[in-house]
């Protein structure tokens, strides 16, 4: 027995997987929005699974705090303030050398997520934020990507398996996205690391399902989940499709092709952080600014990112011109550093 049977003989002994289900495994592409918490999980599990590429993206870069439950990292990827993406492609390489890992340190935005999104057979939402999953309901939608929904904060969680044209989309179910400070947030509210594995665990079973074909025994309910409280139901969606959805009725993608196309400026919750993304495609060559910027303040450099410490803030810049502004909850501070450092 090769070391490839060895690795999956217990997948091929699963009768709904077996040996044509892992060829199918193998020859699957998938992308994971976000390396946090549920991303890394959900990573691990199809990474072990044997789909043979992964497409990994996440902004961020790994710091103490993650290190509780986001189970991919460890002290020296936060000593070293790694992007998470780069960490994670190190650890998921280790565990699998067969399987094309492919990781971009990025935001996903109007900008790149068609580019990032539009060639996979699968979207796994790995994200915290409202905005980025309509994103990724667009792109799903519009070129007919199942995709997977997830969310946890505190004991709680939700999934919800999205196929266009079968089941309601993402904007069906959640028409707007709730009002910033009406929603709990794993940085007012915490987390315990059991409800992300509970979550990607039924995320990422139904993922191996549409991979191997298996629509009989995928899920038709918006499952929640209560750990601490023991409690746990299921909602039965399959008939709540909306004709009049803007996206899924309408095709109609405003996420995509938002009105407002100027720089993006959000506080980054429980962070004391400020992220400044620019409105216009950005390259920066950061060895130059690194060089600009050593004659006003300390400067250090990765492959990835440069951090720029001046007067009681730091700037971690990244090569599309994405900066996060750390010791300020102030936009117009931040907006003037990075209007005074970095460019208009």
């Amino acid at each position: 027995m090769d070391q490839s049977e060895l690795r999956y003989s217990r997948q091929h002994l699963f009768p709904f997987i077996g040996k044509k289900g892992q060829e199918k495994l193998k020859n699957s592409r998938i992308a994971i929005v976000g390396m946090g918490a549920l991303g890394t999980a959900l990573a691990n599990h199809m990474v072990r699974s044997g789909v043979g590429y992964v497409r990994i993206m996440d902004r961020d870069f790994v710091e103490y705090s993650n290190l509780q439950r986001q189970m991919l990292y460890d002290e020296k990827d936060a000593k070293q303030g790694l992007p998470k993406a780069i960490a994670a492609k190190e650890k998921l390489n280790a565990i699998n050398s067969d399987v094309i890992v492919d990781a971009h340190v990025t935001d996903l935005t109007w900008k790149n997520a068609e580019k990032l999104l539009s060639d996979v057979d699968l979207i796994l939402d790995g994200t915290d934020n409202f905005d980025v999953r309509y994103l990724v309901n667009d792109v799903a939608v519009k070129y007919g990507i199942p995709w997977i929904y997830g969310g946890a904060v505190s004991s709680r969680g939700m999934t919800f398996t999205i196929i266009p044209e079968k089941t309601p989309c993402f904007r069906c179910l959640f028409p707007e996205a709730p009002a910033p400070g009406t929603t709990q947030t794993c940085d007012t509210a915490g987390v315990i690391g059991p409800i992300i594995q509970v979550v990607a665990a039924y995320q990422a079973t139904e993922a191996l399902k549409l991979l191997v074909g298996d629509d009989e025994h995928l899920s038709t309910s918006l499952r929640n989940f209560e750990l601490w409280q023991n409690d746990y139901s299921e909602i039965n969606v399959k008939n709540a499709r909306n004709e009049d959805c803007p996206t899924c009725g309408h095709h109609h993608y405003d996420y995509l092709d938002p009105n407002d196309k100027s720089e993006r400026v959000v506080s980054l919750c429980g962070r004391d952080t400020i992220q400044i993304t620019p409105g216009l495609e950005t390259k920066l060559d950061l060895k130059k600014l690194a060089k600009t910027l050593q004659l006003v303040g300390r400067v250090e450099e990765t492959p990835f990112l440069l951090r720029f410490y001046v007067e009681s803030y730091k700037l971690t810049i990244f090569p599309d011109g994405r900066t996060l502004v750390q010791g300020t909850d102030d936009l117009i501070v931040a907006k003037n550093l990075f209007a005074k450092y970095i460019g208009g």
